[in-house]
């Protein structure tokens, strides 16, 4: 298979002025997450890290106002498409409930579908994903690279974050929200001044994810009912468009009905 070879891996598309969201356009869409980097006062932040395929930071410090200032790297949770980077940072936080698979992931690894059980292929096609090609890039990031050579790298977290934390950059101030669901020790951190959320995996405008190793709709049921508690104003998801609060509630309202329709055909079922 010969893929084309990619003229810049990564995509920077600032959202304000503290704002830039960042994607690996020439990932499969499936694990194409958003990259969130926050410029702060007193430091930066970059929510998750994507697949790791080439390193990371020096690209976010070609966006940073000062790359010299301190910057943390907060996972939302340790799938392959949110920790590719994580190694690439001095300061990494995530739940407790993440900690060991981010310091030794043990799920997904490489760039191959035939690395993928089947189960979790199926688990995908089912949501809506298209099907997914003999690897998850669609490029190659420069001339002689090797998909072979890859590999998703962890680093253990330097600390952790409970709901009831917050993330400071001195003039933003991140509430964190324990979201699992997707993910056991999903995270989501929400400015109460602005009513800004970063909703990573537990809710974004494209086909949720909620069956497989780790997963749980009634974690999710849970989640759904924190988020119609919050005052929000937008939603930077994991994936796809950011979105408002009435498409979060349409979203919301669409997946319990399914769960509540799947569950009552299991019931019904002999």
């Amino acid at each position: 298979m010969t893929l084309p070879i990619a003229e810049h891996w990564y995509r920077a598309t600032r959202i304000d002025d503290d704002t830039t969201l960042i994607i690996e356009p020439h990932i499969h869409v499936l694990e194409q997450a958003n990259l969130w980097l926050v410029q702060g006062r007193d430091r930066d932040m970059i929510l998750d890290t994507g697949m790791g395929v080439v390193p990371l930071k020096p690209f976010l410090d070609t966006l940073r106002r000062d790359p010299e200032k301190p910057i943390i790297c907060v996972s939302s949770h340790t799938h392959i498409d949110h920790i590719g980077g994580v190694h690439e940072f001095e300061t990494r936080l995530v739940h407790p409930l993440e900690a060991e698979q981010m310091a030794r992931p043990s799920g997904l690894h490489s760039l191959f579908k035939r690395d993928m059980p089947d189960r979790l292929i199926q688990t995908f096609l089912d949501a809506g994903y298209p099907p997914i090609g003999e690897m998850l890039i669609e490029a190659l990031p420069f001339v002689g690279y090797d998909p072979e050579s890859y590999r998703l790298r962890g680093a253990p977290a330097t600390g952790l974050l409970t709901e009831g934390d917050t993330v400071d950059l001195g003039n933003h101030v991140y509430e964190v929200w324990h979201l699992p669901g997707h993910s056991p020790g999903g995270i989501g951190l929400f400015e109460r001044s602005t009513g800004i959320l970063f909703a990573a995996d537990a809710i974004y405008d494209g086909p949720l994810i909620y069956s497989g190793p780790g997963m749980s709709v009634a974690s999710y049921r849970e989640t759904f009912a924190k988020l119609r508690t919050l005052p929000v104003t937008l939603v930077h998801g994991g994936h796809d468009p950011s979105f408002g609060p009435e498409r979060m509630l349409q979203i919301i309202d669409t997946y319990e009905a399914r769960w509540d329709a799947e569950a009552l055909s299991q019931a019904n079922t002999p």
